[in-house]
């Protein structure tokens, strides 16, 4: 790179910052600025589609997109960012070497700054968690889980008929989730729905062994797709089996079981954690406003008192337009200013809107406010069973399933990608179930702090 151009970095190749780079490559002419990314992967995660990669229906590589090929004009830096100093306009890198250790650390200079590192698996200081739970945001969380249950198949199976065999039994088939909200309801179900179909494959287990807790503190699940379809998706789950427990969560997880605020105890040997989100340590770096955690911007997604700096995705409280104008209709102006919450939608919308404004701040075209009415959400419960909400319409069965899987096509950002995704949708269809295990993933490599790295981030 030649320093005479200035310097576009965008830390986070998530859907945000992979949209403003593909925007800004679009719009800037070569010589007008060198881009850079900075992420500790060499793919976009498609992260919705997780809950598929964890059940085995899809090959984990077709929902992570390529950024090299996709960002073909972009200079990928494998690490990950850990201090920002806005007046010295410099980043600090961890460059990653082998085994995801650090190899050396640099300082990278900018002009234009985009933080776009996304979120974390939001933890709790609830005793054993940090130990023994185990979150689905990254594509090593979700390989892991899907073999580590098989293997608890494999171990279940071999145990003998007596009282204590039977007793680790329960303990290694039943699997508590915490979280009911999108991410937490399609894990639960997905894997309900897969692990059931193979159960009757062993010797010893059968599918009336495998047990699924989901606890959320929340009077509902799928709240963000509102109560009727929330009733409509607890129908479903109650009706293959799960238990739904609400207004309750985690008291304390030991290594056999998992203490619920009931006072309740659940045999088990498997949490998982998907309790919601927050925003990635490294915006705490910046020294600028927060609002719960998230980088506060403006309308145009600048960061105040930051010159020069951008924010968008799950790492920014971005100014929901469309909603305060809902409400200066109605002539309700208390509570603070709305913001719109952390979705992959408004991520990739926000990212190309950064590239788009980032762009005119460097002299290219004119920036605009980011407004984007939700299209709605989402979600695949196994099976038959879908609830989906496209533009306000209930939808629930079939229909929400045919509607959920041609979003996630529609969304997915290469066309490649789009064709390996619906094959293996038919495949899964037409063959049976596979049951194999396939990764050496260690435990302690899947828990949440490691996998998502939240302490390297917070090391700088």
């Amino acid at each position: 790179m030649t320093q005479s151009r200035p310097r576009v970095v965008v830390v986070g190749g998530g859907f945000a910052g992979f949209h403003a780079l593909r925007k800004l490559e679009r719009l800037l002419p070569p010589e007008a600025a060198d881009l850079v990314l900075v992420n500790p992967t060499d793919y976009l995660l498609y992260s919705p589609l997780l809950p598929d990669v964890t059940a085995g229906l899809l090959e984990p590589r077709h929902v992570a997109v390529s950024l090299r090929y996709q960002l073909p004009r972009t200079e990928l830096i494998l690490g990950r960012a850990t201090d920002v100093d806005v007046s010295g306009t410099t980043l600090q890198v961890d460059l990653l070497g082998d085994g995801d250790r650090v190899s050396r650390t640099i300082s990278l200079d900018w002009d234009r700054l985009a933080l776009v590192s996304g979120s974390v698996t939001r933890q709790f200081d609830i005793p054993g968690v940090a130990e023994r739970a185990h979150g689905v945001k990254t594509l090593i969380e979700a390989r892991y889980l899907r073999d580590h249950l098989l293997a608890q198949l494999d171990r279940a199976d071999a145990l003998p008929d007596t009282p204590e065999g039977r007793a680790e039994r329960q303990q290694r088939l039943t699997v508590v989730a915490v979280g009911a909200g999108y991410t937490g309801t399609e894990i639960v179900a997905q894997l309900q729905h897969e692990l059931t179909s193979v159960a009757s494959r062993w010797n010893r287990v059968t599918p009336d062994d495998v047990r699924f807790v989901l606890i959320d503190l929340a009077d509902t699940v799928l709240p963000e797709l509102g109560k009727s379809l929330g009733d409509v998706a607890m129908g479903a789950l109650r009706r293959r089996g799960i238990d739904v427990r609400l207004g309750v969560t985690v008291k304390e997880a030991r290594d056999t079981e998992v203490e619920l605020t009931d006072g309740t105890t659940v045999p088990s040997r498997t949490l998982i954690w998907g309790a919601g989100v927050t925003a990635s340590p490294l915006v705490t770096k910046v020294g600028t406003k927060l609002q719960r955690g998230r980088l506060v911007v403006d309308a145009e997604l600048r960061v105040p008192g930051a010159p020069g700096v951008f924010a968008a995705g799950d790492a920014a409280a971005v100014p929901d337009l469309v909603v305060a104008r809902q409400r200066a209709r109605q002539g309700d102006s208390d509570g603070p200013p709305p913001v719109t919450p952390p979705t992959a939608q408004h991520a990739q919308r926000q990212g190309t809107a950064l590239g788009r404004n980032t762009a005119a701040d460097l002299g290219v075209g004119r920036a605009r406010p980011y407004r984007h009415r939700d299209l709605g959400l989402v979600a695949d419960l196994g099976g038959r069973d879908a609830v989906a909400k496209p533009l306000g319409v209930n939808l629930q069965g079939p229909l929400a399933k045919a509607v959920a899987r041609g979003y996630h096509l529609y969304a997915l950002p290469a066309a490649a990608n789009r064709v390996r995704v619906a094959v293996d949708w038919l495949l899964s269809a037409a063959l049976p179930t596979q049951d194999v295990q396939v990764g050496a993933i260690p435990p302690e490599a899947a828990l949440v702090a490691t996998a998502q790295q939240t302490e390297r981030y917070l090391a700088g």
